[in-house]
């Protein structure tokens, strides 16, 4: 009888597509193991006309897997890197990165203008801070409306509104086969991504060596790094869905390159800054440049952001 090994996923499309994803690749490097998709439900998941800074920060769409990861119900979990808490639970860790698809956000016009081209307050929606706050400070006269739901229901969403614009992050777009519906893919420069953005981690029981063995064949080493140093930047400045904050590394030869972004919810004020290290250390780049903007005054910010944000977007569409 063959080995069953069970992977825990939440239901949206795109998680479905990420776990699909990881069953083909671990089928192809296990023929003899029998791989099994199981469905979990997440807080992130069950209340969907809340703003996502009102209902809470901690493990919104993983929590309720990494508790079936930890009582043996499922054998390893796939999620969205970016949805991850930059610790993982104790007893839990990731046993691999896939490599990772383009991580910038793109942007879905009704009449096919690219945000630049957008006439003054134009109306575009999103549900994330991070993207409000350096959209806003691109483009301090437009209006941003909150929304949420997965790719396809925000789609439907979009095209039954008013909206002018709307951001996505490519990699979903593109997954589900939505590519053709952006307009223009935005360029790291105007809106960093969140960290880890475009990613696919695979979270496993520490000291389970069968399937640890299994995952790290889908283990992309340049992903990892790079997420490594954003994560680092993440964790030092304590944010995450609630606050405004942005990180892209990339390699140069043998050194990596990592970019962060704090600002303002309005988007009137934010701290963009570089800093530059080995590739070998990639959580000494990422506390470095966290410590960089802390000195310019991110914490300050990010504190006054964390407040307002529970104002903030009080509808959602």
């Amino acid at each position: 009888m063959n080995r069953s090994v069970k992977i825990g996923t939440r239901g949206s499309d795109l998680a479905l597509w990420q776990a699909h994803y990881v069953k083909t690749e671990l089928q192809r490097h296990n023929p003899n193991v029998d791989f099994e998709i199981s469905v979990i439900s997440t807080t992130g998941d069950q209340i969907m006309d809340v703003a996502l800074s009102k209902i809470g920060d901690k493990g919104l769409f993983t929590r309720q897997i990494e508790t079936s990861l930890l009582s043996g119900e499922i054998d390893l979990a796939v999620h969205s890197l970016k949805d991850l808490q930059t610790s993982q639970p104790d007893g839990l860790r990731i046993g691999a990165v896939c490599e990772r698809e383009i991580p910038n956000d793109a942007f879905i016009s009704r009449d096919g203008r690219s945000i630049d081209e957008l006439p003054t307050g134009a109306r575009v929606a999103t549900g994330s801070l991070r993207r409000r706050s350096q959209l806003l400070h691109h483009r301090p006269d437009l209006i941003v409306e909150e929304l949420r739901g997965n790719v396809p229901t925000r789609l439907r969403k979009f095209d039954e509104s008013e909206l002018d614009g709307m951001i996505l992050a490519y990699a979903g777009l593109n997954r589900l086969g939505y590519a053709d519906r952006i307009t223009q893919i935005i360029p790291a420069d105007l809106m960093l991504p969140a960290v880890g953005q475009g990613a696919v981690a695979i979270e496993i029981c520490d000291g389970n060596d069968e399937i640890n063995e299994m995952v790290a064949t889908l283990d992309h080493a340049e992903t990892r790094v790079c997420v490594r140093a954003e994560r680092a930047f993440l964790r030092q400045l304590e944010g995450g869905c609630q606050v405004p904050i942005g990180g892209l590394a990339t390699l140069e030869g043998e050194n990596l390159v990592l970019t962060g972004f704090v600002g303002s919810l309005d988007g009137s004020v934010s701290f963009r800054e570089p800093a530059k290290g080995i590739a070998g250390e990639p959580e000494d780049v990422g506390f470095r440049l966290a410590e960089k903007l802390i000195e310019l005054g991110a914490r300050e910010l990010l504190d006054k952001a964390r407040i307002e944000a529970v104002t903030a977007a009080e509808n959602v569409i």
